[in-house]
């Protein structure tokens, strides 16, 4: 008689109930196991495995527990995947077929033990087939009916979550407002009526002491706290909730919530924005030149450099500069900061490259014709720079 070494996986989308003593985890492993001792006489034995997703969804294949399942059914340490049913295994045709060709090349299948079938025949594919159908279109429908459900809730005013703003408290399906951050977020507003200018502002927030929210996550960390930057800034003097109003899909309604900023005021603040925004076609807006070397410098902490740029006589110089430049953090570099001339530094990158594909390593690897071709692209590069 065949050995058919069988494994259980279980999994469960939220938290509810699984700090009890017996949860859903513990009754589905509990079927499978009766399941699996049922079809002792076909040669099926339980490995001596745990595969358990807690608190994920079977939206997405990637649960710590079923890529080490799917590991070891890629080296064939597992026969026959066994699941009370088959939405806690996966809910959509497309990981479907995922699974079932990495279940083929490992000569291996799964059955669900309340749904009669197992992939080891074209009937069972068959009926999966249909099942899966149904229980994505299931899903579809929820999805659409809890967007439609969001919309309406947000024409009626209602604070559906997400990130709260700074300046509010979630206060059921409305906020209400922080008096110590709605200071804060007024002062913004005092700033840029004076300066006129985002960076301004944000250097003069930091300089009063303004930071971003504290909070802590379910892990224990403390997060935020930290220095306002532009884009934060931008964010906090254009959003209309701090006008009592509230935004979906680019239209906005009268809030449930009290507004930190009078709305004619509010107003005011987005007219002096658009009127210093640049006009479109001007050469602010134009697409400048990238930076080929984004994501791949880092300081000597680490830290990711990121591109900027200034001018001068109408001449614009580019940089590679460290984090603290631009979240206005400069007191923290205390003169170790990083600030690189991109175009001499991409030049010697450039060269580097040019001369390894001109080597003998290079050509050992690549025909010469390839090698020709890449140094052409290289020259056709050079020339649209200068």
């Amino acid at each position: 008689m065949r050995r058919i070494r069988c494994a259980i996986y279980t999994r469960k989308s939220t938290e509810e109930g699984l700090e009890q003593e017996f949860n859903s985890l513990n009754a589905q492993r509990e079927a499978c196991e009766a399941y699996i001792a049922s079809q002792k006489h076909e040669g099926w034995e339980l490995i001596d495995r745990a595969y358990d997703d807690g608190v994920i969804s079977g939206g997405h294949l990637d649960r710590p527990a079923l890529q080490r399942l799917m590991q070891d059914v890629d080296y064939k340490q597992v026969d026959q995947i066994v699941v009370c049913k088959i939405n806690r295994l996966m809910r959509s045709l497309a990981d479907f077929a995922k699974l079932v060709d990495r279940l083929d090349a490992a000569e291996a299948s799964f059955v669900s033990v309340t749904q009669c079938f197992n992939t080891a025949t074209s009937m069972g594919r068959l009926t999966l087939n249909v099942l899966l159908s149904f229980a994505q279109f299931g899903h579809e429908v929820t999805a659409e009916r809890i967007r439609d459900k969001i919309a309406a809730s947000k024409r009626k005013g209602l604070w559906m979550g997400g990130n709260v703003p700074l300046g509010y408290d979630a206060d059921g399906q409305t906020l209400k407002i922080n008096t110590e951050e709605a200071e804060a977020v007024a002062t913004i507003y005092d700033l840029y009526e004076t300066h006129g200018a985002s960076n301004i502002v944000a250097e003069e927030a930091a300089k009063s002491g303004i930071r971003s929210r504290k909070r802590r996550t379910k892990t224990g960390d403390c997060r935020g706290g930290n220095v306002l930057s532009r884009g934060h800034i931008h964010y906090i003097l254009t959003s209309p909730i701090y006008a009592g109003r509230i935004p979906h899909k680019g239209k906005t309604y009268a809030g449930q919530h009290p507004a930190i900023i009078d709305p004619a005021r509010w107003q005011c603040i987005q007219d002096q924005l658009l009127a210093r925004s640049p006009a479109p076609g001007s050469q602010a807006t134009r697409k400048t030149r990238a930076s080929p070397l984004l994501g791949k410098l880092f300081d000597e902490n680490g830290a990711r450099l990121s591109p900027s740029h200034s001018r001068k006589r109408a001449r614009r110089y580019r940089y590679y500069i460290s984090r603290g430049y631009v979240t206005g953090c400069k007191d923290r570099l205390k003169g170790r900061g990083w600030r690189l001339p991109a175009d001499p530094l991409e030049q010697v990158v450039a060269q580097a490259i040019r001369n390894y594909l001109s080597s003998s390593e290079m050509a050992a690897l690549v025909p010469n014709a390839q090698v020709e071709t890449l140094k052409r692209l290289h020259n056709l590069q050079d020339a649209e720079q200068n």
